[in-house]
């Protein structure tokens, strides 16, 4: 049974929750936000650029149809480390949300949906329904990829947006499948930005969304949207004292989800990208305290001492900003640092290595 201490939960359903309505309540959105349109100033013969604003109902008439549900069956035991998993012994079945990754059929959820699953099944919104795949899975990420034989008419894929720029106080909008309800919407903030929470390998994951959009079990490995309509984020975890949704939930973020779910379409496996450095937050910027022998880092010319303040432009403050951003990319990318040392800024390109 679930403890009364505070804790971070995977949020996809066992098979029981989905036929019990009892527990869920009915969640009210308001979608009577009118569109607004910011038009920036340009120089002069430029043509404008808006940025545009879609309401709650917009967004879910947009891309419903690009969620799925996702249903696991499993035989035995399960490896999962999250209490709300499948029961450890016998046949059971657990169910989460996942979207529409490409015209090919393609499927994002996470892994912990998934896990040890014998087999698994993908119903899209119109309720046709599919087996599918399991073309790889990457528990350091908590990201799965799936793969269906559907009608390109069937298939919706969804946008991923820069998780890179989402701010604190951005409206989002959740769309998941919470206790086997449907195409659930829900909507809320973000309320922090940079959270680490913990993989099913037990790895930190870096860079998380934290919202109060409603999730719940059954949300898991579903989009997390801006209001521009583009994917953020995959919902994975609350935290929670009852066991249900107190307004603190947990996305991946977008970029990290689109680095792993490239590698594991193209090759079923997912490395890790490493920079080769142990870092500290700093007073103005993050510290390198030590540069392995050999690493990236080392090829780049870091030295311990150097500080980080921007990574390809983007200010870097703390260590887990830092490694949210190379966690972001796949060994090989480039990375451009701008350090300061000893007084001067220097400017170093990295190629990163394999972890």
């Amino acid at each position: 049974m679930p403890s009364s201490r505070t804790r971070v939960a995977a949020v996809a359903a066992a098979a029981a929750l989905a036929g019990g309505g009892a527990g869920a309540g009915a969640v009210a959105l308001s979608h009577g936000t009118t569109v607004k349109t910011v038009t920036t100033e340009q120089p002069a013969g430029a043509a404008p650029v808006a940025d545009t604003t879609l309401t709650v109902g917009q967004i879910a008439k947009a891309s419903t149809a690009g969620v799925v549900e996702v249903d696991a069956t499993s035989t035995g035991s399960s490896s999962s480390p999250f209490p709300w998993g499948r029961p450890s012994q016998g046949e059971s079945s657990a169910m989460g949300t996942g979207f529409v990754y490409d015209g090919a059929g393609h499927i994002v959820t996470n892994e912990h949906v998934v896990d040890g699953a014998s087999t698994v099944s993908v119903k899209l919104s119109d309720g046709s329904t599919y087996k599918a795949t399991v073309v790889g899975t990457d528990p350091s990420t908590d990201i799965a990829v799936l793969k269906i034989d559907a009608p390109a008419s069937k298939l919706h894929p969804l946008t991923l947006g820069d998780s890179g720029k989402v701010q604190v106080g951005d409206g989002v909008v959740a769309i998941g499948n919470p206790f086997g309800l449907d195409s659930t919407v829900t909507s809320g903030i973000v309320s922090a930005v940079d959270r680490e929470i913990t993989a099913p390998d037990q790895s930190p994951i870096e860079g998380v969304i934290q919202t109060d959009a409603a999730i719940n079990h059954g949300n898991s490995g579903g989009p997390l949207f801006d209001l521009k309509g583009d994917v953020i984020g995959v919902t994975a975890q609350i935290e929670s004292n009852s066991g249900g949704n107190d307004g603190v939930g947990f996305a991946i973020p977008s970029n990290t989800v689109r680095s792993i779910a490239d590698q594991l379409v193209s090759s079923g496996k997912a490395q890790h990208a490493l920079l080769g450095v142990g870092v500290r937050t700093g007073a103005n910027g993050v510290v390198v305290a030590d540069v392995q022998s050999g690493s990236a880092a080392d090829a780049a010319g870091l030295t311990a001492g150097d500080v980080i303040v921007e990574v390809d432009g983007r200010s870097v403050t703390t260590a887990a900003r830092l490694r949210a951003l190379v966690d972001s990319h796949a060994p090989g990318d480039k990375l451009t640092l701008t350090v300061h040392r000893s007084g001067d800024t220097k400017t170093l390109t990295a190629t990163l290595g394999s972890r």
